[in-house]
């Protein structure tokens, strides 16, 4: 599958369109409270609050900023005015190489009327390049689909219910949970592949993601359907029934052997070991 300069990831695809936000008057202890409550943050948007939703970008401020400033100071006396920001058709390599050669973390996504629509990450780029492999998978599955039962599928991006998936994994690994855990916090989760036929919504890839997305509370997620219109069973259907998996429920975590591909990259401890 060829892919166009089109089709490449855009920063509107991939920003956070929440954006947390400070105000010009609010105090330098204002904004260090607030990093203290969530370390996810080390540093905060500038806005005017009454010019819409997240307000119109007036300038950044950074922990850096804020060390060794009186708490008492204006977030606005003190904070950065010369940005560099992202527009929302920016294709995300390019913000990529924008966020390298400027050694920041965060790129502020505004409009063309300086208004502040959102913010993209590192995290939100890694995000894109994880997610960029995906389709081929799904192509692949399509066009086995469409030769193995006769039928013609299609495909819808969209989020699907984790609790109405059925498995077609009998097992997960533990420690590949707690690394999808870690991903899922993050924002980093790859989409699923889902196959629909009626009303049955079958896992095909995803399945420590799911399980991981269902402990942490999470009942929906992003998924790439693949669409079956045939009145037929699908062999992942009969997989599914023959295991005895009709719920995330009748999937097994296993942790009392590692995964795989973890068991194929052993490694030494010794610092002077020359094996990889």
């Amino acid at each position: 599958m060829m892919e166009t300069s089109s089709s490449k990831p855009k920063v509107k695809e991939y920003m956070t369109k929440d954006v947390v936000t400070v105000q010009p008057d609010d105090t330098v202890g204002d904004v260090m409270q607030k990093m203290m409550n969530d370390e996810s943050h080390s540093g905060f948007p500038v806005v005017d609050a009454s010019s819409g939703r997240n307000g119109e970008l007036l300038g950044f401020v950074t922990a850096k900023r804020l060390l060794g400033r009186d708490e008492l100071e204006r977030v606005g006396d003190i904070m950065a005015t010369e940005l560099v920001v992202a527009e929302p058709d920016m294709r995300v390599d390019d913000a990529a190489r924008v966020i390298l050669r400027s050694g920041i973390q965060k790129l502020p996504v505004v409009d063309e009327d300086g208004m502040l629509i959102g913010i993209i990450s590192n995290s939100d780029v890694i995000r894109s390049q994880i997610e960029r492999v995906t389709p081929s998978k799904v192509w692949k599955l399509m066009r086995t689909l469409e030769s193995i039962h006769d039928t013609e599928v299609s495909e819808e991006r969209r989020e699907v219910p984790i609790d109405e998936l059925v498995p077609t994994q009998d097992k997960i690994y533990a420690d590949e949970l707690d690394g999808r855990s870690y991903e899922l916090k993050r924002g980093l989760a790859e989409p699923l592949i889902v196959v629909e036929r009626g009303d049955n919504l079958i896992l095909v890839d995803g399945h420590h993601r799911v399980i991981a997305a269902d402990r942490l509370g999470i009942e929906k997620m992003d998924a790439y359907v693949i669409v079956v219109d045939a009145d037929i069973e699908l062999g992942l259907e009969r997989t599914a029934r023959e295991s005895g998996l009709e719920s995330l429920e009748d999937v097994k975590v296993v942790d009392y052997a590692r995964h795989p591909l973890i068991e194929a990259t052993r490694y030494s401890s010794d610092a002077d070991s020359k094996e990889v």
